[in-house]
């Protein structure tokens, strides 16, 4: 595919998702809103930057993080020593969550709904740590070819028993940060170079094997920050003392 309909395609993309919305505005706009110029203005301006953000974001989806993180993921499938995926696994995992837009945003605004109570780089780096020991877990299945279930059914049973134990105000925290980490970072390289290792390794099915690394990410974080809230109920109960 060349660069220009690769380009026109993403382009068509954006407009189909945008354009029913505007419709809708404009209805809303001429029924009840019927906000001023100079408001109209900035509304459209948004919008234009929004589809040009999505567009650019897109371009740089399919055509970079997509092929990388699948053409990462065939190398680490097809190295010697195939240990090494979980290391790396941790590694990318963790990065990939710090370099996250959406989880920067959401610890910004627990600090701040808060007022300073759960700070914010204490959640950028729990989420971040959740994020690659999950990662390192799907690597491991990935190696040693265990079932899916035995790893999510089980973590979900602990999320249940840990909501009864947690701190009642990290357990809405963590259900959002699980969605929140599951962002396009995730997303399209994660996911991209979990395939791409099901892919390169023989007896491993790319759609049995590869997907699964998203369900994981979003419940390293339920996990995780409810874990925090435990210790943190704990700190609190000693103090109260």
């Amino acid at each position: 595919m060349s660069v220009e309909h690769g380009l026109l395609d993403i382009v068509l993309e954006v407009l189909q998702a945008l354009l029913p919305l505007v419709f809708f505005f404009i209805i809303f706009q001429f029924l009840y809103l019927k906000f001023p110029t100079s408001q109209l203005v900035k509304l459209l301006l948004g919008i234009s930057m929004t589809a040009l953000g999505m567009i650019l974001f897109l371009y740089g989806v399919y055509n970079s993080f997509l092929p990388v993180g699948t053409e990462i993921g065939s190398f680490l499938g097809t190295m010697e020593h195939q240990w090494l995926m979980m290391p790396v696994g941790f590694f990318l995992g963790f990065l990939a969550t710090y370099a996250e837009p959406a989880v920067r945003v959401l610890c910004y605004q627990i600090e701040k709904s808060s007022t300073g109570y759960i700070k914010s780089k204490l959640m950028l780096y729990t989420l971040s740590f959740s994020v690659a020991v999950f990662v390192t877990i799907a690597m491991a299945k990935l190696v040693y070819g265990f079932p899916f279930l035995y790893i999510i059914v089980p973590g979900y049973l602990l999320a249940i028993v840990l909501m009864w134990l947690s701190d009642k105000d990290f357990i809405a925290i963590a259900f959002d940060a699980g969605g929140v980490a599951t962002g396009p970072m995730a997303v399209t390289f994660l996911m991209s170079m979990a395939v791409g290792v099901a892919s390169s390794q023989e007896g491993r099915d790319p759609v049995i094997d590869g997907f699964g690394m998203i369900a994981l990410i979003a419940l390293a974080p339920i996990i995780f920050v409810m874990l925090l809230g435990v210790y943190m109920r704990y700190i609190g109960g000693k103090n109260n003392v």
